[in-house]
């Protein structure tokens, strides 16, 4: 492929990149055994899956955290959901503090809930749904999910109700040699977007015309696990449709490095969340851990929709990319022995502080803890953070149990040295000269907000302005 813009792929400095980084404030490392208020008591049903993304509303003041298809790895069925939290934030410092989940709503569709469980049939999604990305539409204030099965970007009424599915276009559709779509596994698939490398990141421009959803990585025809370039699609969010794909070209350190957050700066300005898959995690070697956000810029980039990006002679332009913005790694909290976690998949700007700066705010995925076997069984697995590569000398229990268990011990200590990964929090500080052109998202206008609210919600809305 020719690159039009090669020091683009390699990563340029755009002008607002050249300002201070990012400042580290403090941290939260919220237990791994937390509960949501769906009445859950387990697992299967109620325990927190924690940040594959996070949200700021600045119309509500409202955080919102997204779990993911839950903790089955999509072999087991459940009901998917995203948390509306609080967080007490120093207006002055930044400083984050008390993490309180204040309300969880449940995806549904026709009042049933979308599952998290693998499509069956493979050649339909169905019910299911592996949520990754949220932003709340500031024109109708409701929510966009992208969602990793499809890839596919579907919007949902306030209370949690499927509205509609935006159309996904065709190149990304994972299809086996046929045509035939296979959204299940890449078991004979050649083309489309990799079996749990769908839309990750998903943005929304601050008036709320375009949804940017973000390919994970590579797609199968375009270098899959070795390619490096992979897409973000714009979508008209009146119509639903796409209306361009840009191409992205990420860092190549292999172990499974891909991206993990995409979050508006302005209309065209973004931070992309890029991570591999070490750190301490279910499954991970702490190794090599790699996080780090990056500031691309689609000005002048090449619509590539009609274009294979691996194909001899290929030319475009991809987004511009600034050199690291902020490195993830390189603060880290006691509670997990200084170490870096594995899956930090949430980052969101947040309030304005009292001095100007801005709140940014990154999360992890802690995969609930949670991980099984071949045959489905589960295990609780329990770290000791002091430890010098932590999973290594992990403990997995049986659901809800601490002995009976495998690995460094039979049972799990009853004195506090081994525990649940935690979700993480990170709370950075933004200075508006990094931040550059930033623009928040608009005012509903009031029309279009009772769409999203409901009657309920505007009860809601009424109270508050008593």
């Amino acid at each position: 492929m020719k690159l039009k813009t090669l020091a683009a792929a390699l990563g340029v400095l755009l002008s607002g990149a050249a300002s201070a980084a990012p400042a580290f404030v403090n941290g939260l490392a919220i237990d791994g055994a937390t509960l949501d208020l769906s009445g859950g008591t387990s697992v299967n049903n109620g325990r927190v899956g924690f940040f594959s993304d996070i949200y700021y509303d600045p119309n509500r003041n409202e955080w919102w955290g997204l779990s993911d298809r839950g903790p089955g790895g999509g072999t087991l069925h459940y009901d998917t959901r995203m948390q509306r939290f609080t967080l007490d934030v120093n207006a002055a410092t930044g400083a984050i503090s008390n993490f309180r989940i204040a309300e969880t709503v449940v995806f549904k569709s026709a009042g049933q809930p979308l599952d998290g469980i693998a499509p069956t049939p493979a050649g339909s999604l169905g019910r299911a749904f592996d949520p990754e990305g949220l932003v709340i539409n500031p024109k109708t204030s409701t929510f966009l999910v992208s969602d990793e099965y499809g890839p596919a970007v579907r919007e949902f009424s306030r209370s949690g109700e499927l509205l509609r599915t935006f159309t996904t276009p065709a190149n990304l559709v994972p299809r086996d040699a046929a045509g035939s779509p296979n959204f299940a596994s890449d078991s004979g698939n050649v083309a489309g977007k990799r079996t749990n490398r769908g839309f990750e990141g998903l943005a929304i421009s601050p008036d709320g015309k375009f949804a940017f959803a973000m390919l994970q990585s590579a797609m199968l025809d375009e270098g899959g696990g070795n390619g490096s370039i992979n897409r973000i699609v714009k979508f008209d969010t009146t119509t639903g449709q796409a209306v361009g794909q840009y191409a992205y070209a990420m860092k190549r350190s292999g172990q499974g490095q891909g991206i993990s957050a995409l979050v508006a700066i302005n209309d065209h300005e973004f931070y992309v969340l890029e991570r591999n898959n070490r750190g301490v995690g279910v499954g991970a070697t702490l190794t090599t851990a790699d996080k780090e956000v990056y500031r691309i810029d689609l000005t002048g980039a090449t619509d590539v929709s009609a274009i294979d990006l691996d194909a001899p002679g290929a030319s475009y332009t991809p987004v511009s990319k600034s050199a690291k913005v902020l490195d993830l790694d390189a603060n880290t909290l006691a509670a997990l022995g200084n170490k870096s976690p594995e899956k930090w998949e949430g980052l969101a700007i947040g309030p304005r502080l009292a001095n100007g700066d801005y709140l940014l705010l990154a999360g992890t995925d802690n995969d609930y803890s949670v991980t099984q076997n071949d045959s489905g069984e589960q295990f609780d697995v329990y770290f000791r953070f002091t430890d010098a590569d932590p999973y290594l000398g992990a403990i997995q229990c049986p659901l809800g149990q601490t002995t009976g268990c495998t690995g460094a011990a039979s049972a799990v200590p009853g004195d506090g040295s081994y525990r649940l990964l935690p979700g993480v929090l990170h709370a950075y500080t933004l200075s508006a000269a990094e931040l550059g052109d930033y623009v928040a998202p608009i005012p509903e206008p009031a029309s279009f907000a009772l769409i999203g609210l409901g009657l309920a919600g505007l009860a809601a809305v009424r109270r508050r302005q008593r």
